[in-house]
């Protein structure tokens, strides 16, 4: 298989190295297309048999897949620059957050999209994508898709395209979400004396632990809580402030408006 990637960042060569890795494509057949010259020294270093390529350099693509990975804010401008024509059996597979499959279609002239939305994780290869297709793309198709998706850790087929704006907000988006509560609960240790390198390691080491917790038990959620909240104890003063405040609301609240925003970026 021949692969070209619209948007060398960070999420373009992290699919790249995971197709690598797993030895799921050869280096000389990876085609790395950016619109700034300036980052051609550094792609080269880390892909140094691929081809690389700026978007105005590119008349046509020999590929059997193109992945794009632009911003979805961008794609419109590409899609209505591009120099080259879509051959009738190349796929196309978007990994731009928002963009629905029929836009991508009506601005490449071109009927086979997947429709994909990773997240962070995959530049470890821990990532979760949900995805989705247009018809006419047929089952192996779909398979040799999902093999390069599970290349940068697990994938799920999405038969309602509605949902990914949601898997946008949950997973697209999750991480930050962590990220914020590790960073709120690592100034708070700070705040109550102790070293910030020895509150980062109890607030990493104490997330890890909960993540094989939820993992690893046959209790629900709610359970596990009450299995640490003790009544009259810690952990039960810092729910209650978390339940005046409505916390769990807010939390919720914030990944429907990022559901919203997913929804208005397809214009």
């Amino acid at each position: 298989m021949k692969i070209a990637i619209l948007g060398a960042g960070n999420m373009g060569l992290s699919f790249s190295k995971s197709f690598l890795k797993y030895e799921l494509l050869k280096p000389e057949n990876l085609h790395l297309i950016t619109r700034n010259q300036s980052k051609f020294s550094k792609i080269s270093e880390e892909f140094p048999k691929s081809k690389i390529s700026t978007f105005d350099e590119v008349q046509k693509l020999d590929a059997d897949l193109i992945i794009i990975a632009v911003k979805p804010q961008d794609f419109q401008h590409l899609a209505e620059n591009f120099k080259f024509q879509l051959k009738e059996k190349q796929m196309v597979l978007s990994i731009m957050a928002g963009i629905k499959i029929e836009k991508i279609q009506k601005l490449l002239h071109h009927p086979l999209v997947v429709r994909a939305m990773p997240n962070s994780p995959t530049l470890l290869g821990m990532g979760i994508t949900g995805y989705t297709s247009a018809q006419g793309i047929s089952f192996s198709q779909l398979i040799s898709i999902e093999r390069l998706l599970n290349s940068t850790g697990r994938s799920v087929y999405l038969e309602n395209e509605e949902l990914l704006d949601g898997v946008t907000a949950l997973s697209g988006s999750g991480p930050a979400y962590f990220y914020y509560i590790v960073d709120a609960m690592i100034k708070a240790g700070v705040e109550m004396g102790i070293d910030e390198n020895l509150s980062k390691l109890f607030v990493q080491q104490t997330m890890l632990g909960a993540y094989h917790m939820i993992n690893n038990s046959d209790k629900n959620l709610e359970e596990l809580i009450q299995a640490v909240a003790s009544k009259g104890g810690t952990t039960e003063a810092a729910m209650k402030t978390f339940n005046e405040n409505n916390f769990k609301e807010i939390l919720k609240n914030g990944i429907l408006n990022a559901e919203k925003r997913a929804k208005e970026l397809n214009g």
